[in-house]
């Protein structure tokens, strides 16, 4: 019977946190761009000049409003599931799969960070 690893190395578990960090920063700029489109008006000053077109550009903005909430809501909680990841990290649980209990590949890790499941688990609740 081979002899499967249990958990990754702190070595491993040292990368895995430089991805995580990296990613976390970039989704913190990514939300905070989209938070300041949100809150925005995005103003050209433009508003008395056009009032025909006024009630369509409001439905506009209000449907921009909506679709950048909800990205804000996304990348919020992408945001904490890299933090939970970092706290497996400190752990040492990161890359156990919850499902099936045996390590996530590290090609997923590197692509999904924050992944609680391996890819057989995954399949399992289609």
């Amino acid at each position: 019977m081979v002899d499967e690893k249990i958990r990754y190395s702190d070595a491993d578990l040292a990368e895995f946190r430089e991805i995580i960090l990296k990613k976390m920063e970039k989704a913190k700029a990514d939300l905070d761009l989209i938070k300041s489109a949100y809150l925005n008006d995005l103003n050209n000053g433009t508003d008395d000049t056009s009032p025909t077109f006024k009630a369509f550009e409001e439905g506009s903005e209000t449907m921009s409003k909506e679709a950048n909430s909800q990205l804000a809501i996304r990348q919020e909680k992408f945001i904490r599931d890299l933090k939970n990841a970092l706290i497996r990290i400190e752990n040492k649980t990161y890359g156990i799969c919850k499902v099936t209990g045996k390590l996530i590949s590290k090609e997923r890790l590197k692509l999904v960070p924050h992944a609680t499941m391996s890819i057989e688990a995954k399949n399992l609740q289609r």
